[in-house]
């Protein structure tokens, strides 16, 4: 699953780095930009609540190969493009492919790991996204440089096949995996819920949703999600907004993806030590969240300064507690729902994180636009706003998620 990230977070990165070039190349405005990355961004919302349900029906192993096969191939056709309309296109399309990757992760750290243990797994595949992102502009601009863009985006296309063929080779759930013992087997079956006897059928959407647990993880990833992206995809325009060519500031592009992976152990592995030292699991995933919502204010004082190592710096330290909260958010429906239910719930917030970051898109894309004439500070309101709604996130995350009558009666589990 960290492969998969990975490799995912190359095949998006590629046109956020390429982005500054196409822009010139075929004329687009910001909100051009904007609405193609949007296109993208519909796709992946609606995606992520079908391809969690997916995942629920069909299996994890299945619906994974199903998701890399269609996203791969539409990389592969990326290469075709030839203009606005046909980029928006492939993007949509690689939008609904790459939607089930979350859920299906979510899926496999549900059917495979204890709770004390889910924290640091989802932290690691999830870790995928900053890897991906933090290596793809050395990837990418060496092929762009050197061929054009047309092959850059074949690349992630064929890592995304080659990942296929080591995917149906190696996953299975616990209970048909060839290559485990029974005794180990058993212990993993006993300490997840794949051991209860009977698996329940899926809670249907209507029933989740009347759950404030539910809203509480949809608005986990709704309200911090739409910040990652500002970052990865806008990022380079962003230095470029402050006068920072993107060659000499290339390290400021991989430096905070670093930050967010080594955030992501933070979380993951700071709350299954809050809970081997006897927090309750509900209070080990809140403190993780607190740190994260305070954290990504850091952004906002980058307004202040055009210094290249500063704006690094403090960007680094935001995407580090960002990549904390968004591990806890990840991990939140395996500690809150039945294993039957989990894919459908994690597509849920990825539905919810989609359409937050559709609204951002469009607000940085007019906002950037409007403001040109403010050059470097043509961003402020939008750096602002980005360090700010991942503490009001915070805060509804603290009131939603806890135990209610719905716990008591089976239809979440106990935190």
């Amino acid at each position: 699953m960290f492969a998969s990230t990975v490799i995912n977070y190359v095949d998006r990165q590629t046109l956020s780095i390429l982005a500054p070039y196409l822009k010139e190349d075929y004329h687009w405005s910001n909100v051009d930009y904007a609405n193609i990355a949007i296109a993208f961004r519909v796709a992946y919302s609606i995606g992520q609540t079908l391809c969690g349900r997916l995942m629920d029906r069909v299996g994890t192993r299945r619906g994974l190969s199903i998701s890399v096969t269609w996203y791969s191939i539409v990389s592969l056709l990326t290469s075709l493009a030839n203009g606005f309309t046909s980029f928006a296109i492939f993007r949509f399309l690689l939008g609904a492919g790459e939607s089930a990757n979350w859920p299906g992760a979510s899926k496999a750290v549900s059917e495979w790991f204890p709770k004390r243990e889910r924290g640091l797994a989802a932290a690691f595949y999830d870790s995928g996204s900053s890897v991906g992102g933090a290596i793809a502009p050395f990837v990418i601009l060496p092929v762009y440089f050197r061929f054009g863009w047309r092959i850059a985006f074949v690349i992630p296309g064929l890592l995304g096949f080659l990942w296929l063929l080591v995917w149906r080779w190696l996953y299975y759930r616990p209970q048909e995996h060839p290559r485990i013992s029974d005794a180990e087997r058993q212990m993993i079956l006993a300490e997840t819920q794949n051991g209860e006897a009977g698996e329940k059928a899926p809670l249907r959407w209507s029933e989740l949703l009347k759950l404030p647990q539910t809203w509480g993880t949809i608005i986990s990833k709704a309200l911090t999600d739409p910040v990652w992206f500002f970052v990865t995809d806008w990022f380079p325009i962003y230095l470029v907004a402050k006068g920072i060519p993107l060659k000499s500031g290339l390290v400021a592009v991989w430096i905070p993806f670093l930050a967010a992976d080594l955030g992501n152990f933070f979380g993951g592995g700071m709350s299954g030590y809050l809970i081997r030292r006897g927090w309750p699991l509900g209070a080990a995933r809140k403190a993780l969240v607190v740190f994260g919502g305070v954290g990504v204010m850091l952004l906002i004082p980058t307004i202040f300064t055009r210094n290249l190592y500063l704006i690094t710096l403090l960007f680094g330290l935001a995407t580090f507690s960002y990549a904390a909260f968004s591990t806890i958010a990840n991990v939140l429906p395996t500690d809150l729902f039945r294993s039957s239910s989990v894919a459908t719930v994690s597509g849920l917030s990825g539905t919810g994180a989609g359409i937050g970051t559709i609204i951002a898109f469009e607000l940085i894309g007019h906002f950037s636009d409007a403001r040109q004439a403010s050059v470097a500070h043509s961003f402020d309101p939008i750096v602002v706003a980005a360090g700010l709604i991942p503490f009001v996130g915070m805060i509804l995350v603290l009131m939603l998620v806890r135990n209610t009558r719905a716990t008591d009666h089976g239809l979440v589990q106990r935190i």
